[in-house]
């Protein structure tokens, strides 16, 4: 696999400039409640009725439209970041904020359906005093980038239901940025838990001019070893949440069923994240996965938890959590290269590479059923099994196409196994590997608890559901096809085991031997 510019939109913007020495004033910005922001949370009773009324109830509130970044203004105008990736609801976090303007204000927005409006502010600040902090950090060694910033408010979260929240930030001038912090839920008894893919955001931001990817000299002889939670994100500051993740949070609160929120740092932290739920839906690009979390969710799905992979290139990286001076697990370590990783020494097994390569390969197909197989990928999702019992009413054939709805990576089956011997392969895609063609795989298998586990095989089904808006020739058939099918998954998940009343229909083996 090539690391390169894989996956990533385009760049916005060089290496930041030094920040300037940081002004010695934190101020406690006065909280102004918005009305209606005292809306119930998530029941902790674990009935699964009860939690979808919640869902319901919130999405009944009035949304707020205007919650996007109206202009992003110049390179570090106004950016920050919390010290907490999640907070159970009633929590707090600070907000470490750099501005070259003389003040900001910062506004939280729950991420919903809210009657198309997608969002509904809960929370926003009073006037806080800006300061231009300072310059990022570098570790020589692992070439991590942090912001050693003075925290500039603290942000409670009473009253706030759990979900995924963008925060704000609007400078003097008028210049905006981003900062996702999830506010997760204390109990996933009955629930569909979304994921947030935080590790693989992380893996791939440039703020400071390093990520896991390439360093200031564009290449990958000084990408770094390990990257931090303690820095902004780049560009808007939450990219890759509105393109991955985004359009299906909207529809899943739309359905009404019963949701938990969590994040990749959360799996990897709890071992009880998972109990009592009914499924785990893994979003648009979730590549970055601690041992941690692969043996909680394979042990979730082998008690009967459906999982859905809305993506590709899932579980693809193996990564170890590190701790920062802000808190355990704000590192995220991946050398992908076991023979430089020092792990090698003591521990060969949590060695950083792809979990597919030695020393101790597991590849990923294990628990997806396919797995990563190109990058750039590009083509039509093309139906393979148009009676597969998520195709139905879609008014599908064999053979049915939709432009541009696999790509920019895909997954197809492992010839070379593992693959679960109940795999039933639902669409064959012909598309452009690079230079060259290749089959894209989108897949099914059911377990023995009665667990199903559903993969979509291309990074860009989530975005497709946001129709042309996703460019690439995605049009409104795609659409309509994308959120017809999760909209069918997300409420069968939530009624229970999939296996049960959905079994799947072995055909993989059959394939191996099909050309492409």
């Amino acid at each position: 696999m090539s690391d390169g510019e894989k996956g990533r939109p385009p760049r916005e913007g060089s290496v930041p400039r030094a920040l300037g020495a940081p002004v010695v004033v934190v101020m406690l910005a006065m909280v102004v409640l918005v009305g209606g922001c005292t809306s119930s949370r998530h029941s902790s009773t674990g009935r699964p009725g009860t939690a979808a009324t919640a869902v319901k109830a919130e999405n009944a509130r009035s949304g707020t439209p205007d919650w996007q970044i109206r202009h992003k203004g110049a390179e570090h105008e106004i950016e920050g970041y919390a010290d907490h990736v999640s907070v159970q609801p009633g929590g707090s976090f600070r907000l470490f904020v750099s501005t070259t303007t003389s003040g900001f204000t910062a506004e939280a927005f729950r991420m919903g359906w809210y009657g198309g409006a997608e969002a509904r502010r809960v929370w926003r600040s009073g006037q806080v005093a800006g300061t231009r902090q300072a310059a990022p950090r570098i570790d020589r060694t692992t070439r991590t980038v942090s912001a050693p910033w003075r925290p500039s408010l603290t942000v409670p979260t009473s009253g706030w239901p759990a979900g995924s929240y963008l925060i704000r930030l609007t400078a003097a001038s008028g210049a905006q940025r981003y900062v996702p912090v999830t506010v997760r839920s204390p109990d996933a008894s009955g629930r569909v838990v979304v994921l947030n893919a935080t590790t693989t955001w992380q893996a791939y931001n440039m703020w400071g001019g390093y990520d896991l990817y390439k360093g200031p000299s564009g290449g990958e002889t000084d990408r770094a070893h390990a990257v931090s939670f303690d820095r902004p994100y780049d560009g808007t500051g939450a990219s890759k949440f509105m393109l991955y993740e985004q359009p299906a949070i909207a529809l899943a609160e739309k359905l009404g069923v019963p949701l938990a929120y969590a994040t990749d740092n959360d799996l990897h932290a709890d071992p009880r994240l998972l109990d009592g739920a009914r499924g785990l839906l893994t979003l648009g690009h979730d590549e970055y996965w601690s041992s941690a979390m692969r043996q909680r969710a394979t042990q979730a799905r082998d008690r009967g938890v459906n999982i859905a992979f809305l993506g590709a290139n899932a579980v693809n990286r193996h990564i170890r959590f590190g701790g920062t001076p802000l808190g355990a697990d704000r590192l995220v370590i991946c050398y992908k290269d076991s023979t430089a990783d020092p792990m090698s020494r003591t521990n060969p097994a949590e060695t950083t590479q792809d979990w597919r390569l030695p020393p101790k390969p597991r590849p990923e197909s294990d628990i997806i059923g396919i797995q990563y197989m190109c990058f750039p990928a590009e083509g039509a999702f093309t139906v393979y099994e148009p009676d597969f019992w998520l195709f139905r009413g879609t008014g599908v054939r064999a053979g049915t196409r939709f432009p541009g709805v696999v790509g920019p990576e895909a997954d197809a089956v492992n010839r070379a196994g593992p693959t679960p011997s109940t795999l039933e392969v639902v669409a064959r895609s012909p598309i452009t590997c690079g230079n060259g063609p290749a089959t894209a795989n989108a897949s099914y298998y059911t377990t023995r608890s009665g667990a199903g586990v559903f993969a979509t095989g291309t990074m860009r089904w989530v975005c497709a559901m946001r129709g042309r808006a996703c460019g690439h020739g995605v049009n409104d058939a795609g659409r309509a096809f994308t959120t017809q099918v999760t909209g069918t998954l997300v409420r069968a998940m939530a009624a229970g085991p999939l296996g049960r009343t959905h079994p799947s229909r072995p055909n993989s083996k059959q394939l191996a031997s099909a050309p492409g």
